[in-house]
């Protein structure tokens, strides 16, 4: 059964959900949230936010418990360099590595991955104001009963 996508259907926007004080996930630190009905890992890389679905697919460890690693590179025998310092989790029960950017595994890049997510900072005074609008009513007490004016 094949798939066909609808061009003309709009795409819906992100629900978007306030999680965390930025300063409450420190730099190399992890916090496990809670988002309709998900477990996601976020982790704090160097003041960069980054979130993944919790769950590793080989075995369903926690992802969130494993251990910020960096991405060692050799272009010939002998000579190793780190990049990428911090942007890798290692599973902490078998050690397959996720890219926190993407949710591929070094292990199996082509075929094994962790869905990745979108992560912003934003201030509190611009979450307030944001695109979010409440419809307000004025409300009147007339002889003890409450009267909505529409």
């Amino acid at each position: 059964m094949s798939t066909i996508e609808n061009p003309t259907r709009e795409k819906r926007p992100a629900a978007r959900h306030v999680v965390a004080r930025a300063d409450e996930i420190v730099p190399g630190a992890s916090r496990l949230v809670h988002v309709e009905g998900r477990d996601i890992a976020i982790f704090n890389v160097a003041g960069e936010f980054m979130a993944i679905a919790n769950r590793c697919p080989h075995e369903g460890a926690d992802l969130c418990k494993g251990k910020l690693v960096s991405l060692f590179e050799s272009d010939e025998p002998g000579v190793v360099r780190l990049s990428r310092h911090g942007e890798l989790v290692r599973c902490p029960w078998h050690g397959w590595e996720f890219d926190l950017r993407s949710g591929k595994s070094w292990c199996d890049p082509a075929r094994t991955k962790v869905k990745s997510y979108d992560v912003a900072v934003e201030h509190g005074a611009r979450l307030i104001e944001g695109t979010y609008r409440a419809e307000v009513f004025k409300i009147s007490v007339d002889d003890d009963y409450l009267v909505l004016e529409l």
